[in-house]
């Protein structure tokens, strides 16, 4: 009996080391030693956590962690995304990071007014995106900031940033005024294009708008400066002066030569600008021209414009812009 005894209490006293070592392994120093990001796919069990965590250097065996995991850590759902790893984080931390941390956010941002042209350059400059991709149709992305993650593939974040414009622009349309001027999404689009390049002062779009709209009204010409360059540059900037035959030039853009709206879009807009067009500001205004402090001062008269325009040659004369 005593020798029964005596075996038990070496058992137990193994156990308890056995217990103790494997609590410490748990949640003492992991293998990594420099700070790392593992990407865990949507839809991955806690198996297929491990894997990658072994593959990425955090911890030193899928098995043992996947066994420890189920009997000292809680049942708590693996999360998708992509998280970042602290050099020599314990198992214990890996597996909390996974259920309860929040995942690393990547942005692309496109702002409000940027062409098709600069959108494509942004994404090929994203160096942890993938793939090639065409140029966009102008206007048909929504000027916002986009979450990517490492890998994914640039034709996978264009159709997200299309799908938002899509989203945004049946959002607008349905909640239109009848005072708007255009006649359909696409024209909404266009004549936001237009609003978004001449003004960077959020307030004064729908003001801008409603300029516009009351030119389309009356058959004026928009004479929108933006509408001259972008058949020249795509969007990009000009650069100079606008030179007297690129005013005069006939195209399908070109406000100063034609009456009625571009063929197209000539950037790609954000939510306000497409709410402005839609609900424009009730005014009187038929031009406008800068202030000399960034925003704009309108007119109803032509000649209150003129004597506006002159305000702004003294600026930028005083400024040896001229």
């Amino acid at each position: 009996m005593r020798r029964i005894g005596c075996t038990a209490l070496v058992v137990a006293v193994l156990a308890a080391v056995l217990v103790f070592a494997g609590i410490r392994t748990w949640s003492g120093p992991g293998p990594l030693q420099e700070a790392t990001t593992v990407s865990i796919a949507s839809g991955s069990t806690l198996a297929d956590a491990a894997s990658t965590l072994e593959e990425a250097g955090v911890i030193r065996s899928a098995q043992r962690f996947e066994y420890f995991a189920r009997v000292l850590g809680s049942n708590a759902h693996i999360q998708a995304g992509e998280f970042e790893m602290p050099a020599y984080v314990s198992q214990s931390e890996a597996l909390r990071i996974l259920q309860e941390g929040a995942a690393l956010q990547r942005l692309v941002t496109i702002p409000e007014g940027m062409p098709s042209v600069l959108v494509h350059e942004r994404l090929m400059a994203t160096e942890l995106l993938t793939g090639d991709i065409p140029v966009p149709a102008e206007g048909s992305i929504l000027a916002n900031s986009y979450s990517y993650e490492r890998g994914e593939s640039r034709a996978e974040v264009v159709a997200r940033m299309q799908a938002a414009m899509d989203e945004e622009l049946a959002r607008a349309w349905a909640n239109r005024s009848s005072d708007t001027v255009v006649r359909t999404p696409e024209e909404a689009v266009i004549l936001a294009s237009i609003v978004e390049k001449e003004t960077a002062v959020a307030s004064e779009r729908p003001m801008v708008a409603g300029v516009y709209s009351n030119r389309l009204r009356q058959g004026m010409r928009l004479q929108a400066d933006p509408t001259i360059i972008y058949p020249i540059t795509r969007g990009r900037p000009l650069g100079r002066r606008i030179r007297r035959s690129e005013i005069d030039q006939v195209n399908d853009y070109n406000t100063y030569s034609m009456t009625g709206l571009p063929r197209g879009p000539i950037a790609n807009v954000g939510p306000e600008a497409l709410e402005a067009v839609l609900n424009p500001a009730e005014t009187d205004a038929l031009y406008f021209v800068a202030d000399g402090s960034g925003g704009h001062i309108f007119a109803e008269t032509l000649e209150e414009h003129n004597r506006n325009v002159q305000r702004w040659y003294r600026i930028r004369r005083e400024r040896g812009e001229m």
